[in-house]
């Protein structure tokens, strides 16, 4: 198949996102009291409500539609005063009732918005980049500095419940393919779950997968779902189709059901862009139907013909009344929202002077966040000069620790807040190189010692002493005419052979920041 790069040079893709979230961090369920409890024992959380039994009445969860109104002001949604919910109707063992409590046309939440800094070579895969100039806008970016940022717009965020879990049993990859026979648990029908459907605004794979990870990052913000993908509680639907360059007519679109991972999303969506383009370049056609994206095989797979609304025959729900939200009641929880991501991202430039950068990639994890809010808070008078230092160590050394270490925990490992300041403060000083704060970084985590007790231990303190550098650094010179002649002939790149002579007399102990100043100035 053709690269991605050669496909948007004739088509466009027209991406749109339907985000499922479990609203975990809640004790019960949507319409009854049962239990929310991810791994508990089969059909142990159930009851005739949630297993839709004859004369069973829902009572709608007051945390729950807290939940979504805080998250649809989080995104910029206007909040629907009046809605309501209603039945959509299938067929399905995974929900025991035949039907699921949805809401309607008008949800909670509807029109909002996000804002996407798209930037290094996620940006390359939008076309019509090459040749914009900072500032200039078109389509739904506006040109940045290093890359650009996208407006995203949110049709709706509406509430409905969970369905239940299938087990397939002797098939491979535990689908239905296969299987020999099929399990239901239905502990989690009934959960409260919130869907959030894009405008389709969205062009490339890394935009999608963007997008879904600051939605994750402002849920979590939140406090309304633990947001596991692995656990299922957070998934995605990728809705994709194609239109020849030039053309404002939509394609037909498939569906990329139940994405479960950042790079399933990516990845999918990649192959199925590309898979369109190959049908349509031979004349074929594309037809509505649901997919399945196989990581292993990397290839999407047909599951079924798309369904459409009429197929659901959704009608108004019979038990429960419609919603009357009040100006108080929408106001009680925007006084629960509390500092967003884009916000916190804002607050770390203004005051601690960092990058835009810098500031987004601090806050893409909470626990990376909490922890340079720690270190600032140790800092004190010395955060601001400290910051740029320990956002590097952050971004870099701990996050790649974290990522490496499935199981590592930032609050209770070795490596606190204080003892970044320190490590901060003697790179920063020029006590120890750059290299040198990377072993003491690692040493750190495995020794549980301070930095400083460890540079003295292991002798690493660098020299800074001018005279004594200056020393080693004419004798190097004197044992060198010729390289020094060479160097003034035009080899400036020898200056890296002076800087490790110097470093090898000193045993690797010299500031090399010193080291290059003289040497430069020597050979001028």
């Amino acid at each position: 198949m053709q690269t991605l790069e050669e496909v948007l040079e004739r088509y466009e893709a027209v991406i749109g996102l339907e985000v499922h979230t479990e609203l975990t961090t809640l004790e019960t369920k949507m319409f009854c009291g049962c239990k929310l409890e991810f791994g508990a024992e089969p059909n142990t959380h159930t009851c005739p409500v949630c297993l839709g039994l004859p004369g069973a009445l829902p009572v709608p969860n007051k945390a729950a539609i807290q939940s979504i109104v805080l998250a649809g002001l989080a995104t910029n949604c206007d909040i629907e005063k009046h809605s309501m919910f209603y039945r959509k109707n299938y067929m399905y063992p995974d929900m025991a009732k035949n039907f699921q409590t949805t809401q309607g046309p008008v949800a909670f939440c509807m029109r909002g918005h996000l804002d996407l800094e798209v930037d290094g070579k996620a940006a390359e895969e939008r076309y019509g980049l090459k040749g914009a100039s900072v500032g200039d806008e078109f389509e739904n970016i506006i040109v940045t500095d290093d890359g650009y940022r996208a407006h995203v717009g949110i049709t709706r965020i509406h509430m409905e419940e969970d369905a239940g879990k299938m087990v397939h049993i002797g098939g491979e990859e535990g689908r239905i393919a296969g299987a020999t026979h099929s399990l239901v648990d239905y502990n989690r029908a009934g959960t409260p779950l919130i869907e959030l459907v894009t405008e389709p605004d969205l062009r490339t794979p890394e935009e999608a997968r963007l997008f879904m990870q600051k939605l994750r990052q402002i849920y979590l913000a939140l406090g309304i779902s633990d947001c596991s993908m692995e656990e299922g509680s957070l998934r995605c639907d990728g809705n994709v189709s194609l239109r020849r360059r030039g053309s404002t007519e939509l394609g037909v679109k498939t569906e990329l059901k139940n994405i479960n991972s950042f790079k399933s999303l990516h990845d999918g969506l990649l192959y199925e862009i590309r898979r369109q383009a190959s049908v349509l370049d031979e004349g074929g056609q594309i037809y509505q139907e649901t997919r399945h994206w196989d990581p292993s095989a990397k290839r999407t797979i047909v599951m079924r013909v798309k369904e459409t609304a009429d197929d659901y025959r959704l009608f108004p729900e019979p038990d429960l009344a419609p919603y009357d939200l009040s100006d108080e009641f929408i106001q009680s929880v925007r006084d629960k929202l509390p500092e967003l991501p884009d916000d916190k991202a804002k607050r770390y430039s203004a005051e601690y002077g960092l990058s835009a950068y810098d500031a987004r990639h601090l806050v893409e994890h909470r626990s990376t966040a909490t922890f340079f809010e720690g270190c600032m808070a140790d800092a004190k008078g010395d955060a601001k000069e400290l910051a740029k230092p320990i956002a590097n160590l952050v971004i870099n050394d701990v996050t790649a620790w974290l990522n490496a270490n499935a199981d590592a925990d930032l609050e209770t490992c070795a490596f606190t807040p204080a003892r970044a300041v320190q490590l901060a403060q003697l790179t920063k000083s020029g006590a120890i190189s750059s290299k040198q704060g990377k072993e003491v970084f690692q040493a750190v985590l495995d020794e549980d010692k301070d930095p400083k007790v460890i540079v003295e231990e292991r002798g690493m303190e660098q020299v800074s002493d001018t005279g004594a550098i200056e020393a080693v650094v004419d004798a190097v010179l004197a044992e060198n005419p010729d390289k020094v002649e060479q160097y003034k002939g035009g080899k400036t790149g020898l200056i890296g052979f002076f800087v490790g002579q110097c470093m090898k007399q000193m045993a690797g102990k010299g500031n090399p920041q010193i080291i290059n100043q003289l040497l430069e100035e020597k050979l001028s």
